[in-house]
């Protein structure tokens, strides 16, 4: 009876010890729009940054956006974080092609502040669900500042499908100001397709529409998006994403690349 005891004792203790060095692998919000269900854990800092570029040409003119999308994740639980979020430094050139003119703009985007609440895990057909508030602030430069300050509130719901596959859906609504200074209301919607082909390497394909408004609110915005991400870590991410418009109010084209961390 004391070896059966002894050898379930060290039994345990080795599955402990296999539990306790499962990898903390980082989960992301980028680069797909769909936002994850997940939080990133008490006392855990994370930074995920990138660059990104928006083309479109109309009416005459090409018109080239640089920025560097940067968001901020601090985790006050396990189920609750803090966020900070922007588009960092911009760059805007318009080009009149019938002149040859270039106008040139440079400055910073507004910031967002928020939190995301993780509500609950995935159990049989219920998904994974997370709940992000965020207030958006015109504090940018003069060039990239939003008539007013806004805000949003996204439902993430997620599930994890078989053969690596998994899906996400993030229904939501945005209040934001018109230029004529008046209030309006705009829904947000995504739904997002990812396939894990190895432990480390995912790829996805998705439709966004981050703004779903009235023609005189300035329509819709919608894209295709494919992309994928790697894990050169447990805790570091390299990612990429480019984007088709969809309909003639979303600039032609896009694409990021970006970098994560977890601390």
């Amino acid at each position: 009876m004391h070896i059966k005891n002894r050898g379930l004792t060290l039994l345990l203790s080795v599955s402990a010890l296999a539990g306790a060095a499962e990898p903390d692998e980082i989960v992301t919000d980028r680069p797909d729009f769909v936002e994850s269900s997940n939080v990133v854990g008490k006392g855990r800092f994370q930074i995920e940054t990138s660059v990104a570029q928006e083309r479109n040409k109309a009416d005459g003119f090409k018109d080239r956006t640089w920025s560097t999308p940067t968001l901020l994740r601090f985790g006050v639980s396990d189920t609750l974080e803090l966020r900070f979020e922007t588009d960092g430094r911009m760059r805007a050139t318009s080009d009149n092609l019938a002149t040859g003119a270039r106008v040139t703009e440079n400055g910073y985007a507004d910031v967002a502040l928020g939190v995301k609440w993780h509500m609950a895990d995935e159990n049989g057909w219920r998904p994974s669900l997370g709940i992000l508030a965020h207030a958006d602030l015109n504090t940018g430069s003069a060039a990239f500042r939003a008539p007013g300050n806004g805000g949003s509130l996204r439902l993430a719901a997620e599930w994890e499908l078989p053969d690596e596959f998994s899906l996400g859906v993030m229904p939501g609504l945005a209040w934001q100001r018109s230029e004529e200074g008046g209030r309006y209301t705009s829904a947000i919607f995504g739904v997002v397709l990812g396939k894990g082909w190895t432990d480390r390497f995912r790829t996805f394909v998705e439709y966004s529409a981050p703004q779903i408004a009235r023609a005189r609110n300035g329509g819709s915005v919608t894209t295709f998006d494919v992309g994928g991400a790697y894990l050169v870590a447990d805790n570091m991410q390299v990612d990429a994403a480019v984007s088709r418009a969809l309909n003639k109010n979303t600039p032609d084209w896009s694409w990021t690349v970006g970098f994560s961390i977890k601390f």
